[in-house]
């Protein structure tokens, strides 16, 4: 079959053409981008997160110290009430009666005492004259001792029974807020005796809570990690008057007061072996409860020649904690970190990096050790975002950059 000269070299046109396909390789892909910052040694607060329980300032039990019928309660549950005021009442007819019959002793002693004191003045007038013997004189002057000592005994029965007198009436042992009550009106209460070893019947508790005690703990190897790294100037630890806690409500809000270290045990905990620790927190507005469990996030310093990196940075497999970071010729080179701690968003890399050091924040599936990638600078505002936001300025943005 012939064709004609136009068909022909059509043909011959397609088959040059296809031959110089054949013979060049396509053009390979550019490197992928990568969202890169900058890596900067730096000091940074020391934070540690820990989980503690708040209790009252103080807390008092209002409990029955003499034995009776409960006939009163003078206050409302849960309402502030000050020191000394009078929160319930026991029937006091037995105890007045009490009083009365001491008094009356009192009085009938008294009176024969001072008998006794004039009949002695008397006899010793006459002794000299020779009236009375000196016999007479001694026991007059022995019956006014004796009974000068019962009216001592007397006046502490009459002060005894005064005070129980006194303690119907049962009254706060501090300012707080007041609790449920435990024993309803009609109720027999008992005192405490000490023969018996038992206490007095709990009517009630006082709480002061405009300032609260915040209990928690820090384990003994990490205490003395921070003591080491302190000698070593990896951190500098603050004194405890200034060592500061933010506090985290059970719901995850925070809290607008910090809460300041006032206290350190000397001690490990055998059962746990923990260092108890202490701190007082302000509450004015009650907002905060005795007995609600709430994280800590507490500043024990400042730790120092650290560096910051997103969290999204770090990577963890078999080996341990690593980065990917990009050299000058855009090399993409893996290293070997140490980070056991988080500041906000960030991660603490303790060591492992240096300053200069370009860690690869996102396009990290893209992109593998040896492999060749493009640095863009990474914003933490445009974390959200699926890639690396471009920018105008060369090299990556500073880890600790917000």
């Amino acid at each position: 079959m012939r064709l004609s000269p136009p068909r022909a070299s059509l043909l011959c046109i397609c088959l040059a053409l296809l031959a110089s396909c054949h013979g060049k390789p396509p053009a390979a892909p550019p490197p992928p981008k990568v969202g890169v910052v900058t890596a900067v040694v730096q000091s940074v607060p020391l934070h540690k997160h820990m989980v503690g329980r708040l209790s009252s300032y103080l807390s008092a039990n209002v409990t029955a110290r003499v034995s009776g019928v409960l006939v009163k309660r003078n206050y409302k549950e849960g309402s502030e009430v000050r020191q000394g005021q009078v929160l319930f009442e026991i029937d006091p007819a037995y105890y007045r009666a009490q009083l009365n019959l001491a008094l009356g002793a009192l009085a009938s002693d008294r009176a024969t005492y001072i008998d006794n004191r004039i009949i002695a003045e008397r006899l010793h007038k006459l002794l000299p004259s020779g009236f009375v013997s000196q016999q007479n004189v001694d026991d007059a002057d022995a019956a006014e001792r004796s009974f000068a000592g019962r009216v001592k005994a007397d006046q502490a029965a009459v002060d005894a029974a005064r005070v129980n007198l006194g303690y119907t009436k049962v009254t706060s042992p501090i300012s707080g807020v007041s609790g449920q009550q435990q024993v309803t009106v009609g109720a027999v209460v008992g005192s405490s005796t000490a023969d018996t070893g038992s206490s007095g019947t709990l009517l009630t508790t006082v709480d002061q809570i405009d300032t609260l005690y915040v209990n928690f703990t820090i384990s003994a190897a990490d205490l003395v990690t921070l003591r080491q790294a302190q000698s070593q100037g990896g951190v500098a630890l603050s004194r405890q008057n200034k060592t500061t806690a933010q506090i985290l409500l059970p719901n995850g809000s925070l809290y607008d007061q910090l809460g300041v270290l006032d206290f350190s045990d000397v001690a490990v905990n055998a059962t746990t072996g923990a260092v108890n620790l202490r701190a007082l927190a302000p509450n004015p507005q009650h907002a905060l409860l005795p007995g609600m469990y709430v994280t800590l996030v507490t500043n024990f310093g400042q730790q120092n020649n650290v560096v910051l990196i997103p969290q999204q940075a770090l990577l963890r497999d078999t080996a341990g904690a690593y980065v990917l970071t990009l050299d000058r010729a855009g090399k993409v080179v893996r290293k070997d970190v140490s980070s056991t701690d988080s500041l906000d968003n960030d991660a603490i890399v303790t060591s492992g990096l240096t300053t200069g050091d370009q860690v690869i924040v996102t396009g990290l599936q893209s992109v593998q050790a040896g492999g060749k990638a493009t640095a863009v600078p990474w914003r933490a505002s445009a974390n959200a975002g699926s890639g690396p936001v471009p920018a105008p300025a060369q090299g990556g943005t500073p880890a600790n950059a917000k």
